[in-house]
């Protein structure tokens, strides 16, 4: 039966994979019913049948105890479960950095465009690169860089903060905003 199951399907049963009905080769285990709790250690026929008494599977939970712990439940929506979890917790963990630049002599309305942006990258959970770039004789007024930082400071005082003061890094004046 293995050999017919596709090579992605493979990995998946055996990231999931766990124990079920008659693949259990232990003769005795602790049986845990999701309503009445422990009912004890008993022989793994008698767990199979109770199981499917309940129209569900048992399924090993914890097969390095002595005996093997196994739980009846519906292995499918258990699986289902599992892998909606792990989606979930990969969304949570895809927090990204994201970069807006500005230049010192930006215009309003650009300005407000990527201040919008920024409100949105906070809400949204993410951190935010923001950077001031300067080009040639602008280097002279790196004040007119720090006005920005100061501007947007005020600007997104609810949405997020700066993690510490901006810093020049070369011809760039770079900050960090984290979501409050």
């Amino acid at each position: 039966m293995e050999e017919n199951i596709s090579r992605y399907n493979r990995r998946n049963k055996k990231k999931y994979h766990k124990r079920t009905n008659y693949d259990i080769k232990a003769p005795k285990v602790r049986l845990v019913h999701p309503d009445e709790g422990s009912l004890g250690i008993i022989p793994t026929q008698e767990a199979i049948n109770k199981a499917k008494k309940y129209g569900q599977d048992l399924v090993e939970v914890a097969p390095d105890a002595k005996p093997p712990v196994c739980k009846i439940m519906d292995y499918s929506k258990y699986l289902y479960h599992q892998k909606k979890k792990a989606k979930k917790a990969q969304k949570q963990t895809a927090s990204q950095l994201k970069e807006i630049q500005f230049r010192p002599n930006i215009d309003d309305h650009d300005y407000s465009f990527k201040m919008k942006h920024i409100q949105d990258f906070l809400d949204k959970g993410h951190k935010v690169k923001v950077v001031v770039r300067f080009r040639g004789r602008e280097m002279a007024h790196q004040e007119l860089g720090h006005e920005i930082i100061d501007r947007l400071k005020e600007d997104l005082k609810d949405y997020g903060s700066f993690e510490k003061k901006p810093t020049m890094e070369g011809r760039f004046l770079i900050g960090y905003m984290t979501s409050n």
